[in-house]
């Protein structure tokens, strides 16, 4: 069954309310890390270790979220709004912690103020970033040759309890109203991001005329 315009509108919301809710236990779970760690720092490869077991387990409930356990099979549309969802995700969180980074590095030259903002800096390599990011991206499509590898102890505990916290009154709204506007967030980017191509083609279509009304082959006559 293709997807219409509602569906997929519908099915985007359903993933931000799906990663609302996931980066809310994964929250819980990093809380008790820090205090397993007694409050200290992160250093570079762990805190990259810990984002790359976050992304993973992302991808891999996202996929099984993915599944048509009606036709007991894989759907694919699903599979491909998942997919370009996520990486626009990916993509926003890695432009959004470099700008983060950038802000409080100058903030950090500020007298008096070096030490607390050097606490709020997040950890941050863009060489690992964007590492992270294509290991994420290339387990998701590896469970769609593979789809039994998505199925785990861990993932499915994550993929029901969103589920059942979704249904819940009080958070369950909460959160759909983060998918909501993760929905919006979305749908700004990607006509952003059309936008940008079509005006970028009409630059370069206009840069080709200029530069053929400025061209002189050898049939034109100078006086």
């Amino acid at each position: 069954m293709q997807f219409c315009g509602v569906e997929i509108l519908n099915f985007i919301f359903r993933i931000g309310v799906l990663l609302a809710i996931y980066n809310f236990l994964w929250w819980l779970i990093n809380l008790a890390l820090s205090a397993l760690r007694g409050g200290r720092r992160k250093m570079l490869p762990e805190a990259y270790l810990i984002k790359l077991v976050r992304y993973f387990f992302l991808v891999d409930v996202t996929f099984l979220f993915c599944l048509d356990n009606g036709l007991g099979g894989i759907n694919f549309d699903r599979v491909l709004v998942a997919g370009l969802v996520l990486l626009i995700y990916f993509i926003g969180k890695l432009q959004s912690n470099q700008m983060r980074r950038s802000l409080l590095s100058v903030r950090g030259n500020m007298p008096g103020m070096e030490d607390m903002i050097k606490r709020m800096t997040p950890v941050f390599n863009v060489r690992y970033e964007i590492g992270v990011i294509l290991i994420a991206v290339a387990t998701f499509t590896l469970f769609i040759f593979y789809p039994a590898w998505a199925s785990n102890p861990i993932s499915n505990w994550f993929l029901a309890s969103i589920l059942d916290i979704e249904d819940t009154p009080v958070f369950g709204f909460i959160f759909k109203v983060i998918g909501f506007f993760f929905m919006a967030s979305i749908i700004v980017k990607v006509t952003q991001g059309f936008l940008s191509l079509f005006i970028r083609g009409d630059v370069n279509k206009d840069s080709d005329d200029n530069d053929d009304d400025d061209h002189f082959d050898d049939f034109t006559e100078i006086k």
